[in-house]
């Protein structure tokens, strides 16, 4: 995944990276020899952030690589142009950049999402070998970048495989590969046995299917700690059902397994930290399909929790699926509870692509995951679970609607369903994203994302990890 990356300390022969952090330029520039200042002058090179510059050696070839920053947030993608911008050969920072390690961490996070790439599917092009290495320092903010880029790696991965080698089987097979891979215990409950096991909303949306429905458990950690359960929709196509999507909206609806992704990608952070947490990962895994034993607008479902459900829109089924796990993940009353899900085009509408929308019960956490967000630039905007809403999801002939008559405020309405089944929860969070990047930037390469489990992670390491 990162094999552009040397995780070592520098070597000898490396090329070095010096970065400079904007405000510094001028001064820095001041104390260069003659010559410099003319590269740099002749290149109208200034330092700003997220740029880059190299300078020639003496007697030819390339010397050192500046490269602009500013220590804030945003930095991790001031480095991420790096890995696919430098020509071939090794480079490192220069080793009085390591002594800070917060901002090095940062630089060394950007560095690995900087030379992401998802090429599984392409004909190698000779190139991978000739692709620029940068060493990075043998230290704890090395290690700690590493880790959380290998869990978005996952996440990535796994959203950008296609549906057609992503269904519901292998979606358990990459859960149960990454509980081999840290001692976790993997189950799932498949097809009829999610009705003798009472997880009847699961089983209708996924019905429709050729390839089973299931319910994907994940068991890690102590379970004497603190217990943190993560819930992930895990719809690996949706076609809409027999509320069929236009065929330009069902084009990236193998994203819509976006939310088990980030959990997996999570828990894999979770685990490689070694947390003293007891974690839980739950995932409805399912696809939406039109069949003849595909589930039909006006049905009424059975829940888990016992809740009858209208079903005034097919293509509403996300929330079912959750609804069956978040009612499981809340009978364990968990110290925290985190659910991910690419739920509403409405959230998109309000919040934009890149900005995940957030609801909770829980103001602590709330505050947290928005606060470590903007801190760590992996935003989320929190929305209320707004009351007075609540009544648009009644129903004549059921004890609820999956969907509101209003074409307003619907994510608002999708989580205030979600929370009809989070309900004996004492922190729950439920998070709608995109899970998606539409356009290529430094590090955030066109395809599957990972949004807010950097902030997640932080939040349940610094509360937990101690």
């Amino acid at each position: 995944m990162y094999d552009h990356i040397i995780a070592l300390d520098t070597s000898a022969n490396s090329i070095t990276i010096t970065p400079i952090a904007e405000g510094d330029f001028t001064a820095w520039l001041a104390d260069q020899p003659t010559n410099t200042k003319a590269w740099i002058a002749a290149n109208g090179y200034e330092a700003k952030r997220g740029t880059h510059l190299a300078l020639p050696a003496n007697g030819g070839g390339l010397g050192t690589v500046l490269v602009g920053y500013l220590d804030d947030a945003k930095a991790l993608w001031d480095f991420a142009a790096l890995p696919m911008a430098l020509p071939e050969g090794t480079y490192a920072f220069e080793d009085g950049f390591a002594k800070n390690a917060e901002l090095y961490e940062k630089a060394a996070l950007g560095i690995y999402l900087g030379g992401y790439r998802f090429d599984r599917y392409r004909k190698d092009d000779g190139k991978k070998d000739k692709r620029a290495k940068i060493a990075l320092h043998d230290i704890t903010a090395t290690k700690r970048a590493e880790n959380v880029a290998r869990g978005i790696g996952l996440a990535r991965d796994l959203i950008n495989i296609p549906a057609n080698d992503m269904g519901p089987a292998e979606l358990e097979a990459a859960a149960k590969h990454l509980g081999a891979e840290f001692g976790a215990k993997v189950s799932a409950i498949v097809g009829e046995e999610l009705l003798k096991q009472n997880f009847p909303a699961i089983h209708t949306v996924g019905h429709g299917s050729d390839r089973e429905p299931r319910l994907i458990d994940l068991h890690w950690g102590d379970e004497s700690a603190p217990k943190i359960t993560l819930v992930g929709k895990g719809v690996c196509f949706d076609t809409g059902g027999y509320d069929l999507k236009p065929s330009s909206n069902m084009l990236l609806m193998k994203k819509d397994m976006g939310g088990s992704a980030q959990v997996l990608g999570l828990a894999r952070m979770i685990m490689a930290a070694n947390l003293p947490v007891r974690l839980r990962v739950l995932i409805p895994a399912v696809e939406n399909m039109v069949s003849g034993r595909a589930y039909r607008p006006s049905d009424i479902l059975q829940t888990r929790k016992g809740i009858t459900v209208e079903v005034g829109n097919t293509d509403a089924e996300g929330r079912l699926v959750l609804s069956d796990a978040l009612t499981e993940a809340a009978s364990e009353d968990p110290d925290m509870l985190l659910d991910f899900a690419t739920l509403t085009g409405a959230a998109r509408v309000a919040l934009g692509l890149g900005l995940p929308a957030l609801f909770s019960n829980d103001d602590d956490l709330a505050n947290g995951l928005m606060e470590n967000g903007l801190a760590l630039h992996d935003p989320m905007w929190r929305l209320p679970l707004w009351d007075e809403y609540r009544p648009m999801l009644d129903s004549k002939a059921a004890d609820m609607n999956n969907i509101s008559g209003s074409p307003f405020g619907g994510a608002i309405i999708a989580g205030l369903f979600l929370d009809r089944f989070a309900e004996g929860a004492k922190s729950w969070a439920h998070i709608d994203l995109m899970a998606w990047n539409p356009t290529d930037r430094p590090g955030r390469p066109t395809g599957g994302e990972a949004q807010g489990i950097r902030a997640a992670f932080k939040l349940i390491e610094d509360r937990f990890g101690k």
